[in-house]
């Protein structure tokens, strides 16, 4: 079984950390996943740089760019996450814009994924009739779950039909704006999140974009099967000792 759907059958208030690969340093990619699995995190999102990355607020574009200046690529990404399996078990996804990987090969990259054990992407830029249609098969033939994001404005057919297309969880942002906005639950957010929780998905929902404490997380887990953190985790090992960053940073959430 993937381990993706394994974990969401085990666990509730799921914690997924997101950060990019090659920050800080060039070479900390493995180190970052091995010492948050050590710290809890339930599930990773590891963001492979872009240089357009119009979604992703100032902390995230600031470290796709520090990234990109230091050499990584999605090539050296994969040589990196040879081992992975060696030092981490729980469910890790590649989080990017789809100009890389097209530009990798779609085909390349799914085999890639599956030869290191990744077990689903996070592609918010690739339409879902794209995928439909060119991509799914590639998708699913190497055990790959591809994660659908849906906004506070996605009508509720197409959500239906995302759900239908869904073989992992479903990405629920909390806003319509760009990564590291504090998340506030007012009357419209609330009716949003109550909206997609009464229409009895088959799928479990994660959401994401401004999450960044205790508080903010554990109000997302009252809405979806849990939470995702990125624009908080990558300032946090921006500067000090990686194993102490992510240590610290982890503490506030498993309390």
């Amino acid at each position: 079984m993937n381990r993706i759907k394994q974990l969401f059958q085990e666990k509730k208030n799921i914690l997924s950390i997101y950060y990019t690969a090659g920050y800080p340093n060039t070479g900390d990619t493995l180190q970052i996943a091995e010492a948050l699995e050590k710290s809890g995190a339930d599930m990773l999102e590891i963001g492979f740089p872009y240089s357009d990355p119009v979604a992703d607020g100032p902390v995230i574009q600031a470290s796709s760019k520090q990234s990109l200046d230091q050499g990584m690529t999605l090539k050296l990404l994969f040589e990196q996450l040879r081992d992975l399996r060696k030092h981490v078990t729980i469910p890790v996804l590649l989080m990017g814009y789809v100009n890389p990987v097209l530009q990798f090969g779609v085909e390349n990259f799914c085999e890639a994924c599956a030869e290191v054990g990744v077990d689903g992407c996070i592609v918010p830029d690739l339409p879902m009739v794209e995928y439909e249609e060119f991509y799914q098969e590639c998708f699913e033939k190497h055990n790959l779950s591809n994660v659908f994001l849906i906004t506070p404005q996605t009508a509720t057919e197409r959500i239906h039909k995302i759900d239908g297309l869904t073989n992992g969880f479903i990405y629920l942002l909390s806003s319509s704006a760009t990564t590291g906005k504090n998340l506030e639950v007012g009357d419209t957010t609330e009716a949003y999140f109550s909206r997609i929780k009464g229409l009895n998905l088959k799928n479990p929902t994660m959401i994401g974009f401004g999450i960044s404490d205790k508080q903010t997380f554990d109000k997302a887990c009252s809405y979806a099967n849990g939470a995702i953190i990125g624009t908080a985790f990558v300032k946090a090992i921006a500067d000090g000792n990686l194993e102490e960053s992510v240590s610290n940073f982890m503490k506030k959430f498993k309390a």
